[in-house]
């Protein structure tokens, strides 16, 4: 068995999103060489499948998977948002790398419990999900891919309690929009604010099992994990969860263009390994992780290393 399984595929890199765009095939491919570069870990490297309609549609209606998908151009860039936020857009091959970013989910939650009893994952796959709600895409995500995977572990292997941990430096509104009045499933966010999207207020809290952290620009790492660590993870460890989702951003790292935090690459080690701990404690282990933001790709890429190497530590 190896320590870790990482989930890609080559659609990912074929979306495109236009010149100078942020969120570009570049992130996945220097977080790909990183890994690939780690010594003394063993990595599984996997292609994702297709996630499948029926698994989408357990968080996002039908209706709107298939007009996202109506969308796409034969050539050119469509967006899908109005302004001021109109950054998020439909490519010709945006279809396959939606359904593999998803897939990669759907996935590892099989891997998870396949007979080899893998226990962490990383889905190295774009777009990224969690600002997509139920029926809005936005902020670069049209499916979110961890609401998805939470609702595909629901049921089919009958987990009743989830943790969603989101350290990316903007909020998750679309993971919030969909568990908010569901007390299976426990999202904890710390991020920058005021900042995108504008949701995740401390007063948003569902119906208890909404945890925001909201941070102010210019926070340096260590009162950023002290704060994570208070606000967040001590709240999910009473919550107890069966598996660990992270929503896995690392654009609170102080090189990132789109963000005014000062995280440190080495701080996403602390922040994993945290998590990693309350895995061990409640969970079995048990973690699948999913990139999300992160846009400085020499950022992209320590932080990503320091990520991996804390999933496989212990």
């Amino acid at each position: 068995m190896s320590d870790l399984i990482t989930i890609y595929h080559k659609d990912c890199l074929f979306k495109d999103n236009g010149p100078r765009h942020p969120e570009r095939q570049e992130r996945v491919k220097s977080v790909l060489n990183s890994i690939k570069n780690i010594k003394n870990i063993s990595v599984d490297f996997r292609e994702s499948s297709l996630a499948k309609l029926s698994d989408i549609s357990l968080v996002h209606p039908e209706k709107y998977i298939n007009n996202i998908f109506s969308r796409i151009p034969l050539k050119g860039l469509v967006g899908v948002e109005q302004e001021p936020y109109a950054d998020t857009f439909l490519c010709p091959y945006s279809k396959n790398a939606i359904l593999r970013a998803c897939g990669s989910g759907i996935d590892a939650a099989n891997y998870l419990f396949d007979k080899e009893n893998n226990k962490k994952i990383f889905c190295a796959v774009r777009p990224p999900g969690h600002h997509a709600e139920t029926k809005r895409a936005n902020g670069f995500c049209f499916i979110n891919n961890v609401a998805v995977t939470a609702r595909y572990l629901q049921k089919n292997f009958k987990i009743k309690k989830i943790a969603i941990i989101d350290f990316d430096v903007h909020h998750g509104n679309g993971t919030q929009e969909i568990f908010y009045n569901d007390d299976s499933v426990v999202y904890g966010s710390i991020h920058q604010s005021p900042l995108f999207p504008g949701t995740g207020l401390e007063n948003e809290n569902g119906v208890g099992n909404i945890f925001n952290a909201p941070i102010l620009a210019g926070i340096n790492g260590n009162k950023f994990i002290e704060i994570f660590e208070n606000k967040i993870l001590k709240k999910i460890n009473l919550f107890k969860p069966e598996i660990i989702l992270i929503s896995a951003g690392f654009d609170a790292h102080k090189r990132d263009p789109l963000s005014q935090i000062n995280l440190e690459s080495k701080d996403f080690k602390i922040l994993t390994n945290k998590i990693v701990n309350l895995a061990n404690k409640h969970s079995n282990g048990r973690i699948i992780s999913f990139l999300e933001g992160g846009y400085d790709l020499i950022a992209l890429s320590e932080s990503v290393k320091e990520h991996v190497i804390a999933l496989t530590s212990n």
